[in-house]
């Protein structure tokens, strides 16, 4: 969840980032292994949120979001494409849409799908998976919208080790109308690192956002990238 060694921008694979890192150690580096996973979580979380706030409009009801704009025929038809079969006479007035992550789970080729359960508080015990080495995997996940039309729905997960990031991905999912039926989103494929340095436990944290940064939900968790798959 979050891992490519083929990205391009110059980004480094993990293993060069854990060298490097070790290398920094011998430099004036060890200080940064003494802060904790809470401190760096937080401090990231603050760049990251001042870096990205934008200024947005008010908000509407479902049914305002029609009326706003009647008299523009092509708008209106695009609205009403966008909303699809929500039945506006019984739709709530409410200004907040609510997203509820369903299932998650991990799929690779040649494999069953691992089904990740998800913690009420977000906070799965122990390790929650297990990844070989060197694997393509993608993320997929189910979730339902309700209430009003959330904008620019986002998934966004950082990974650490021995406390140093080592990997952060945003993957911008769009924006999505309320309806009965669960929505499915499939991730780009991505490569587990390989090699001695790559083994091992990692720390992360998992987001859900929208265009306001409201969280729908969070995940952290810690798992495992070891030589072979765990045994099923």
């Amino acid at each position: 969840m979050g891992f490519d060694e083929n990205k391009e921008g110059g980004e480094k694979s993990t293993r060069e980032t854990v060298e490097a890192n070790r290398e920094a150690d011998g430099e004036g580096g060890r200080m940064s292994r003494q802060v904790s996973e809470a401190s760096v979580y937080a401090t990231e979380d603050e760049e990251d949120d001042e870096g990205n706030k934008l200024e947005l409009g008010p908000q509407y009801t479902l049914k305002q979001q029609l009326e706003k704009d009647k008299d523009d025929e092509s708008l209106r038809r695009w609205k009403e494409q966008l909303l699809g079969s929500v039945d506006l006479n019984n739709a709530a007035e409410t200004l907040d849409p609510d997203v509820k992550i369903l299932s998650l789970s991990i799929i690779s080729p040649g494999r069953s799908d691992i089904v990740l359960p998800i913690p009420e508080d977000g906070n799965p015990k122990g390790s929650w998976f297990t990844l070989k080495e060197g694997s393509k995997y993608r993320l997929k996940f189910s979730f339902q919208v309700n209430n009003n039309i959330v904008s620019g729905l986002k998934y966004t997960n950082t990974v650490w080790k021995s406390g140093i990031r080592v990997d952060s991905s945003k993957e911008m999912l769009g924006t999505f109308s309320p309806q009965l039926e669960p929505y499915a989103h499939v991730m780009p494929e991505e490569s587990t690192p390989s090699g001695i340095f790559a083994r091992g436990s990692y720390s992360a944290k998992s987001k859900f956002l929208d265009d306001d940064n409201k969280s729908y939900l969070e995940i952290n968790y810690t798992f495992s990238i070891r030589k072979e798959w765990a045994a099923t």
